[in-house]
């Protein structure tokens, strides 16, 4: 905890009084602690003075006429911000007296890099026991390949994602959001607090924490991977079919596409009769789902021709009626004009002090006593510097020394 309690009435969620010093940028660690910060942790995201994290700078687009990314917005709101120098001295001492009241940290530079600065896991450890150190790369931490650098649309292929993703005589796709980031980041989100409860259980002592992008997307490949393991051949790309349930895809509509989940045996009766093709029920060819997976391309053509003579709406209506999973493909804009995700709580916005009101996805996580909240907008580069650092107890004087020895950026007004 910080040296300084907080106002109680402006934190909420089961992390709270949780201090998260946040040494990463880009994608996945800032996605990590972002969950960590609507769960009510303090999050002090520490990024260098000439710059800041990358993503700020990842634009078009931005926020109406700001400068604000929409990119670095989408992963740092709940946290404050420190322009810290850790390539220097002072910057370091500055860092290792943070790290030893914090009780998380999060890291993802190059494999090494936190050691040759002097603030690597076992040198934070001595001054603070308690500290559940968490480092993400590309590749981990040992193996052949632990300082290469690692970018999604690598992992996703070198993990397997892409080899399953397209249609089936296609190439293969990238899914078009950062899986490879976003899945280490929530492994590194769920370790944390594993160890943070492992901590409260035990004796109190900390633990380092390696989590890989490769590592997760390899993880992620599940029953895709088992389907190997089983059969020894690798699967393939199926478009939006699914290897071991039919009919589980999307059709083209008379004016669009809709999506279709018989996953049961009892919903392909409903499916045969909402199209008005009864006679496919007692088909022998399509009687039972591994029936349907064996006859795949037949079932396939038939349903292609049925499902072109509906318009979009008309049909899922119709499939609905029969208790049958449908849906539309939607974009971004009728994803979040969907009541069922304004009733949750899933589009939300926050005040900006450059940006005015930014709007964003809510928290998916829900509790009945300690809720999520969006609380605080992201932060401007260093907008927290002289409020953090007095926190620690610092004295102005002290801040403006650091500030002369290049260990901080110049405070602005907002510091």
């Amino acid at each position: 905890m910080t040296g300084e309690a907080r106002d109680p009435e402006s934190e909420s969620g089961p992390l709270d009084n949780v201090t998260v010093l946040d040494a990463s940028r880009v994608l996945v660690g800032p996605f990590c602690t972002m969950q960590l910060g609507d769960l009510g942790a303090d999050v002090i995201k520490v990024e260098r003075p000439s710059g800041g994290d990358q993503t700020r700078h990842w634009h078009p687009p931005t926020y109406g006429d700001s400068d604000e990314s929409a990119y670095y917005v989408s992963i740092n709101r709940n946290k404050r911000s420190i322009a810290l120098n850790l390539a220097s001295k002072e910057g370091q001492s500055v860092f290792r007296e943070l790290a030893a009241e914090a009780d998380v940290l999060v890291e993802n530079f190059r494999v090494g890099k936190m050691d040759e600065w002097g603030l690597g896991y076992d040198n934070l450890r001595k001054h603070n026991p308690d500290l559940v150190y968490c480092s993400l790369s590309g590749y981990g931490e040992w193996g052949p390949e632990k300082d290469r650098p690692a970018y999604d649309i690598i992992i996703q292929a070198e993990g397997g994602l892409m080899s399953i993703t397209g249609e089936e005589d296609g190439m293969p796709v990238r899914v078009g959001v950062a899986l490879a980031d976003i899945s280490a980041g929530m492994y590194a989100t769920q370790a944390i607090l594993a160890a943070l409860l492992e901590r409260e259980l035990g004796d109190g002592t900390g633990q380092k924490i390696d989590v890989s992008l490769l590592d997760s997307q390899v993880a992620w490949m599940t029953y895709m991977a088992s389907n190997y393991f089983a059969t020894g051949d690798s699967p393939v790309r199926m478009g939006s079919k699914h290897p071991t349930i039919v009919p589980y895809q999307a059709f083209e509509t008379s004016d669009g596409y809709v999506a279709v989940a018989v996953a049961s045996e009892n919903i392909w009766p409903n499916f045969c009769r909402a199209l008005d093709r009864g006679d496919l029920v007692d088909d022998t060819r399509f009687e039972t789902n591994t029936d349907r997976v064996t006859n795949r391309d037949e079932l396939d053509a038939l349903l292609a021709d049925e499902f072109a003579a509906y318009e979009t709406d008309e049909v899922i209506e119709i499939l609905r009626n029969h208790d049958v999973p449908a849906s539309t493909v939607r974009n971004m804009a009728e994803v979040f004009d969907s009541p069922q995700v304004e009733a949750r709580g899933m589009r939300t916005s926050i005040n900006h002090p450059t940006a005015g009101e930014i709007k964003m996805p809510g928290s998916p996580m829900h509790f009945s006593r300690t809720p999520t909240d969006v609380r605080q907008h992201p932060p401007l580069l260093g907008e927290h510097t002289a409020e953090v650092l007095g926190e620690f107890g610092y004295s102005r004087a002290e801040i403006d020394q650091l500030v002369a020895a290049d260990a901080i950026a110049p405070l602005s007004e907002r510091s």
